[in-house]
């Protein structure tokens, strides 16, 4: 499954969704993940139903998005997208190495049902 990342440096979640420029994807399964680029988000307009339509057409093919924060509209447009934002801790304090980690550990155990739905996003008809 794709996994974006909110952040400035390719190592840090450390972006709010509405502010930020460029999205780190990787590609997550059980057994290995493999950093897919950098998403970059063209400003498409200045108010917000704009950033968030820009950001859901970027992230389009992700499952889960992680994020310092967002808010509650822009939640619900990714949830309504099968898109599950995802607070990260902190301000830039997890790396993206550490939770992608951390989610293949829980790929390999008895993962939560968002998270089986996440998995299957592309085989669930739109």
């Amino acid at each position: 499954m794709k996994v974006a990342f909110a952040s400035s440096d390719n190592n840090h979640i450390d972006q709010h969704f509405g502010w930020a420029e460029k999205f780190a994807i990787w590609d997550v399964q059980m057994d290995q993940a493999r950093f897919a680029g950098m998403v970059q988000v063209q400003p498409d307009g200045a108010d917000s139903e704009d950033k968030i339509a820009a950001r859901l057409g970027a992230l389009s093919d992700c499952a889960i998005v992680y994020v310092t924060q967002i808010g509650g509209p822009a939640a619900a447009k990714l949830v309504a997208n099968k898109i599950h934002p995802i607070k990260s801790k902190g301000e830039g304090e997890e790396t993206i190495q550490e939770v992608v980690e951390k989610l293949q550990q829980v790929l390999q155990g008895n993962p939560p049902p968002w998270l089986r739905k996440a998995m299957l996003k592309d085989e669930r008809p739109t």
